[in-house]
């Protein structure tokens, strides 16, 4: 697949999961439409998993792809309403990440939900 390509159909996939968590938590950010495998690049999973992560400014509801990749973000929030939007999504039927770490651009993270329920 062309790069070109893989951004393309990423971007539709990231832009759904967007939209998906803004209705959640009234904002939310696009984050990775692609991902580098075996030298390649291609889209991210069509898949919508919901987790928290803990930055420096905050906690994070993200939707991720299957392998952990970011793929729509919430802004940087206090536990409480990270978890909020979390517990919202799963109700939805949102399932929850299993993973130990996601990816965000260039850094990985932990997951925390569960150590906040």
């Amino acid at each position: 697949m062309q790069y070109f390509q893989a951004v393309r159909i990423g971007k539709e996939r990231s832009s759904k999961s967007q939209m998906l968590l803004f209705k959640l938590g009234g904002f939310a950010m696009l984050t990775l439409t692609t991902k580098k495998k075996d030298g390649q690049f291609i889209p991210i999973g069509e898949e919508n998993l919901v987790a928290v992560i803990h930055t420096a400014d905050g906690y994070v509801t993200i939707l991720v792809d299957a392998e952990g990749y970011t793929k729509a973000q919430s802004k940087a929030l206090e536990k409480d309403a990270a978890m909020e939007i979390f517990k919202k999504a799963k109700e939805s039927g949102i399932e929850e990440y299993a993973g130990e770490k996601v990816e965000i651009w260039t850094e990985q993270y932990p997951t925390v939900q569960n150590e906040l329920k």
